[in-house]
């Protein structure tokens, strides 16, 4: 029987991430493998028979007091608990494989020596731009796209205060960025690098990357449980974090130029901007806030079309998977690795990135369109899914991976 190391900050589902975490550890236990979690201590974390080993939480979120902030700053950049603890995991436990998933800040890259040091393959997967970006986004508030790095150097991230605008915050960052440069953390330690979609394998080798480090393997989703409504709504969905890289502003100037209604679904730091705008303009938007499963569920099946007018290079979102199950088009910004996901005209639509009238075009542009057609656009869209992104086929594709990297590194 093998055995894997799965390794995420986070065991409970955060966000899209950790969906992808736990259904990648799901399908490796239905053929058999043996699936040892390593993460971080949360209240909210799922039980564990391994997670004695896990380290202690550490919340960006949290008010810490000066001494508990400054005691913390090491782990963010380095973490020897984190080594301490998984030593001692794998001293009670063999494993042929460890995939990491995000590990940044709060395990740490300090764990990839020690998975060096037991000569055992590491595959990652990329869930964001965190090994070329220190901000992981690629993106600066009020400015957009940004890669100031690529050629200015990871200063950049202090100049310009990349993390919550904090000078403080950034310089953490920075130097958890500077240490692991100069270590070779991932370079040094990670077999195989893991890319849900092509655009994100093709900027980093435009960063200077071997391309032939990445594997490009889609995201999935367990379509159990998610039963498709054909129905045709008549206004929009966004869900997800309401955050300045997603576009959102520029949706609710859309929304009211174009007259549709449109609800957002979710929390996060921009969302009183985000209701001043709104009400500024007169825009029909309703914010739904956080929502249960059955309730994210629900407020899919009711509309007539989900948008994600994206403003960074996403990756390979979950929730268009997400939306797609449902039955439901995906009206997308032509950015990152959303024209991958989203056939345009077939499985939905895309829009110029960043431009509120070509968003605003879209959606009247839906809006107008018989439900017939939309309906039609739905049932294609969860045809898609079913086809392009199954389980079956992801696993066999990580099979595959996990095949050439059988065996332990010398």
């Amino acid at each position: 029987m093998k055995r894997l190391l799965s390794v995420n900050s986070y065991y409970y589902r955060r966000d899209g991430s950790e969906v992808v975490y736990f259904d990648h550890n799901a399908c490796f236990e239905a053929e058999g493998w043996t699936v040892v979690p390593f993460a971080m201590q949360h209240p909210n974390n799922r039980p564990s028979d391994w997670s004695r080993f896990f380290v202690d939480e550490i919340e960006f979120g949290h008010e810490y007091g000066l001494v508990e902030k400054i005691r913390r700053v090491p782990k963010v950049i380095y973490s020897r608990e984190a080594q301490r603890k998984l030593r001692l995991l794998l001293d009670k436990v063999s494993v042929d494989i460890a995939h990491c998933h995000s590990i940044y800040h709060h395990l740490s890259p300090s764990i990839l020596p020690v998975l060096a040091e037991r000569q055992i393959p590491v595959v990652m997967t990329l869930h964001d731009l965190k090994i070329a970006c220190p901000a992981y986004h690629m993106h600066r508030a009020g400015v957009g796209v940004c890669e100031a790095c690529r050629d200015g150097g990871i200063t950049q991230v202090l100049r310009n205060r990349c993390v919550k605008s904090s000078a403080a915050l950034s310089f953490v960052i920075f130097l958890e960025a500077a240490v692991n440069g100069w270590l070779g953390s991932y370079r040094h330690h990670v077999q195989r690098f893991v890319s849900p979609c092509q655009f994100y394998a093709d900027k980093l080798a435009e960063w200077g990357w071997d391309p032939q480090r990445f594997t490009v393997i889609p995201n999935a989703i367990d379509l159990r449980g998610w039963e498709p409504s054909y129905g045709v709504g008549d206004h929009f969905l966004y869900f997800g974090r309401l955050s300045a890289e997603k576009g959102l502003l520029t949706l609710v100037r859309a929304a009211a130029a174009s007259g549709v209604e449109v609800r957002l679904a979710g929390d996060g730091p921009q969302r009183a901007e985000l209701e001043a705008e709104s009400l500024r303009l007169g825009a029909r938007v309703k914010f739904l806030g956080h929502l249960q499963e059955t309730e994210l569920r629900a407020a899919i099946a009711a509309c007539r079309a989900t948008v994600l007018p994206a403003e960074w290079y996403e990756n390979a979102p979950m929730s268009v998977l997400e939306s797609y199950a449902m039955g439901k088009p995906v009206l997308g910004a032509d950015i990152g690795g959303l024209p991958e996901l989203i056939e345009s005209g077939r499985t939905g639509w895309l829009h110029s990135s960043g431009s509120a009238e070509a968003l605003a075009s879209g959606l009247r542009e839906i809006r107008d369109m018989k439900d017939a057609e939309v309906e039609e656009i739905g049932r294609a869209s969860r045809a898609h899914v079913e086809q392009k992104h199954s389980l079956t086929q992801y696993t066999r594709r990580m099979l595959d991976l996990y095949d050439t990297l059988d065996g332990r590194q010398h």
